[in-house]
């Protein structure tokens, strides 16, 4: 019994000897030199190129593009290759696949709502997301003093990163408030009379000479034309004199 179970294991140990020999042969002779004799490539430098042309300088040369990754990058245009793998210069072998990191631009944000919020809030929110506040104009209205009732975007538009978005801010009902007309002009006595009629007050008045204009004719005022302010307020007046001698 113990001769045949020898016999048995030196039988198995040959076979598997013999098989182990021609498996290295068959590498050695057919697997190993057409590994060793596959056309090599240098690969480009692709990073700047447009994902278009990087893809055709690497079919010249028989390398295959793969898009790994978008990456959001100011600096790159949109399309644009902005890394790669293996890195440029490398030697690699025909129909190797070089990965490629292309940018997507400037990231983009959605616009958030504002109405219904106060200029503090709308710039917490809109730093929030990334956006800016824009210009904010101050407008009559009957929505309650102070409050956002319009925004130049609406909600949900998309925007690049760090862009800007203007808003309109409810100062009230004109019921309180008064836009102010065009004085330059008019005589200082029309004036006061205007201002009196409109529940305004004079405020400072000013005077400079001049020798081209009648005395006491407004040449400037503060707030200027059109703004709009509240009943009561007062308004600077800059008034012409004759001479420095004249006025205070």
């Amino acid at each position: 019994m113990k001769n045949n179970k020898r016999k048995s294991f030196l039988i198995k140990s040959f076979i598997l000897v013999v098989a182990l020999a021609v498996v290295i042969i068959i590498l050695n002779k057919v697997a190993l030199p057409w590994f060793v004799s596959s056309p090599e490539e240098i690969v480009p430098s692709l990073v700047g190129k447009t994902f278009e042309d990087a893809v055709a300088e690497l079919d010249s040369i028989n390398l295959q593009a793969v898009i790994s990754d978008t990456i959001y990058n100011e600096k790159y245009k949109i399309g644009t290759v902005i890394l790669q793998k293996p890195n440029p210069g490398q030697v690699v072998k025909d129909g190797r696949r070089v990965y490629l990191f292309v940018s997507g631009g400037k990231q983009t944000v959605n616009v958030p709502n504002l109405k219904g919020k106060s200029i503090r809030e709308a710039k917490f929110t809109l730093e929030r997301v990334g956006l800016n506040m824009g210009e904010i104009n101050d407008l009559p209205s009957n929505n309650p003093k102070d409050m956002i009732y319009d925004q130049q975007y609406v909600e949900g538009t998309p925007l690049k990163k760090g862009d800007s978005v203007s808003v309109t801010l409810s100062i009230g009902s004109l019921s309180s408030r008064v836009i102010l007309p065009d004085f330059i002009g008019k005589s200082l006595s029309e004036v006061i009379e205007i201002l009196a009629d409109s529940s305004l007050r004079v405020g400072t008045v000013t005077y400079r000479v001049s020798n081209s204009l009648l005395p006491n004719t407004i040449i400037d005022q503060f707030p200027s034309q059109g703004s709009v302010v509240s009943v009561g307020s007062q308004i600077d007046l800059f008034v012409t004199k004759n001479s420095d001698k004249e006025g205070n």
